[in-house]
Order: structure tokens, then C-alpha cells, then sequence
């Protein structure tokens, strides 16, 4: 999906128009992908406002995925809340997909640097549906890629870090090359993991199942957010190691993420999954994550930061 364009990029400290935003072509990060990000969503509200969907999380997640790599950022994670909200704000934005980003920057190269500079940039843009709105509805086609997830010793999987994610970008280019959606990864042992950037989960007679995260999973928090509304409807969620023909032989199938929400699997590996279109099971748990998201559940409010007091 192309990328869309809006008036502000907040960087290092203040507002840049959106054509001004650069960094150096010798940054630390673009040579060694030594970045931390989030991918978080805005959505507009019943009454018109917008707010920001588990927008504390989100910020959690990125400080620890700092913390793995010993990036000392040099804000707390209030004040990057804050500047999240008035990017938004200050772009006019009611739906909208937010990318803040922090990297090592210009001043030192090589693998180890002894003090590297931290940038940090948010941005905010107009963004539609991740693998396209009909995929909500009809699901998609996804294929098993040679590309795997990289050992938990080898990589850790619980970042959100640039440079790990050309493992997804080879997955990505693999299957679309042969005409498929998306990509579904297997661990190094084996197992199901992941999508290249979304999370997945089978049903099975009305239980849902998802990948551990020792299957080199990324810990989701679309994903949780799924879980906890899943038991909430009253259905079991098991996390366990699933093989690829008990993927193959599911009553049904979804991919979970920011960007792709709740997407259907309708075929894997050119395999009909269940009866080849949304199953109910899923319909439900989609239909329940966007009103969610959209504030018209009062019992998760809690995970809504809105936008236009």
C-alpha cells in the first residue's frame, strides 16, 4: 500500500513539515538497522472524535524493545505519549495509522558504537486497510514461506526492531511474487510462528489456537487484544505449537495485527481452510475488535487515549 501524506513530522524535539524530515545518510540505523518502532492506529469514535488504540502499550512495547538492544532514549514514555496525541492533533487526523521511530544516529560507525546518538521521529498518515478492505470480508490466499523465524538465541523475537525485519520483507516478496496475499512463517523447529507482520490464530471446533511465544513470535498486542476478546464471547484460547497440517485441516483462520486488524485465511498452500470464506467464529471476533477499537465497548474504554478533548 502506498504511502500516504499528511502536513507534520514531530523530530528530535519538534515539528518538521512532512517534506523536511530528513536524517543523514551515514545514521547508524540505516547501515546496521539498529531501530525500535510501534505501528499504532487512531480510529474515529461515535461522536465524531478520534483516539488512539492501546496507545500506553504500544509505548511500553517500544521502550523495552530499546531496552533489549541498550538504546537509552533520551524521553520518558509519557512525553512520547504526548507527542503521539499532538502529532495527531496537530495534523487533524481522525483515522490514521502513527509510526514513531527511534534509531542510532549520525556520529559513529561500525558495528559497536560506544556512545551513539538516539533520533527520535513520529509521523502520522491516512492509511487504509493493510491488505485490502474485501480481505476483511473474503479473506485471503496465504502460502507457507521457505523464509523462517530466527531462533529466540539468535535474534530476540519479542523487538520490533528495523533490521529484523528484512526476514519478513524476504517471506513478503517471496509469496506475493507467486501470486499469493501473505506470507505464514514456521519457526526454527518448525511450527507455525507468524505473517510477516501479524500474529495468526486456527479454530478448531469453536477453540482458538495461536503460536506460543517461544515459536519466535512477536508478543502482539493485537493479538492480546484478541485473546481477551475472544474468553470475553466466552471461547477457550489455547497458545500452542501448531504444525502445518493442523493449520491446513482448521475449521478456520486469521491474521491479527495493527495494520491488518482481524483478516481472514481462506487458503494456505492453494489448501481450502473450512469452508473457504470468513468463518463465523471469526466474523464474531472481527465484528467485536472493530467496535472495540471505535469506543463502542464500555468495558475497554481503558484502551482508548482520545485525541480532541
Amino acid at each position: 500500500m502506498s504511502l500516504g501524506k499528511s502536513d507534520w513530522i514531530w523530530l528530535d524535539g519538534q515539528f518538521i513539515a512532512w517534506d523536511d524530515a530528513k536524517t543523514h545518510v551515514l545514521d547508524h540505523g540505516i547501515h546496521y538497522g539498529t531501530g525500535v518502532f510501534e505501528g499504532i492506529r487512531a480510529y474515529k469514535m461515535q461522536d465524531g472524535n478520534s483516539a488512539i488504540f492501546r496507545l500506553e502499550e504500544h509505548v511500553e512495547r517500544m521502550f523495552k524493545s530499546a531496552a533489549i538492544i541498550q538504546m537509552k532514549i533520551s524521553y520518558e514514555e509519557k512525553e512520547i505519549k504526548e507527542i503521539i496525541v499532538e502529532t495527531v492533533r496537530k495534523n487533524r487526523l481522525t483515522e490514521c495509522y502513527i509510526r514513531p521511530l527511534a534509531w542510532f544516529g549520525y556520529g559513529e560507525i561500525g558495528v559497536y558504537v560506544r556512545n551513539p546518538f538516539v533520533n527520535v521521529m513520529v509521523a502520522a498518515w491516512e492509511w487504509g486497510k493493510y491488505l485490502g478492505k474485501e480481505a476483511l470480508e473474503e479473506g485471503i490466499r496465504a502460502k507457507i514461506s521457505t523464509w523462517i523465524r530466527s531462533n529466540p538465541n539468535a535474534f530476540p523475537s519479542q523487538i520490533k526492531n528495523t533490521g529484523s525485519y528484512l526476514n519478513a520483507v524476504l517471506a513478503a516478496r517471496e509469496v506475493r511474487a507467486m501470486g499469493y496475499d501473505e506470507a505464514i512463517m514456521l519457526d526454527h523447529r518448525g511450527f507455525i510462528s507468524e505473517g510477516p507482520g501479524e500474529n495468526i490464530f486456527i479454530v478448531e471446533n469453536d477453540v482458538l489456537l495461536t503460536p506460543p511465544l517461544h515459536a519466535s513470535i512477536l508478543p502482539g498486542i493485537t493479538r492480546d487484544t484478541v485473546i481477551t476478546l475472544a474468553q470475553d464471547l466466552g471461547y477457550e484460547v489455547k497458545e500452542t505449537d501448531i504444525t502445518r497440517g493442523r493449520l491446513y485441516n482448521s475449521d478456520e483462520a486469521f491474521f491479527t495485527g495493527t495494520a491488518a486488524e482481524v483478516t481472514p485465511i481462506r487458503e494456505v498452500d492453494d489448501r481450502r481452510i473450512g469452508s473457504g470464506k470468513r468463518g463465523p467464529v471469526t466474523e464474531r471476533i472481527q465484528k467485536e475488535y472493530l467496535a472495540t477499537v471505535t469506543g463502542e465497548r464500555e468495558q475497554h474504554k481503558l484502551w482508548l487515549t482520545y485525541v480532541y478533548i
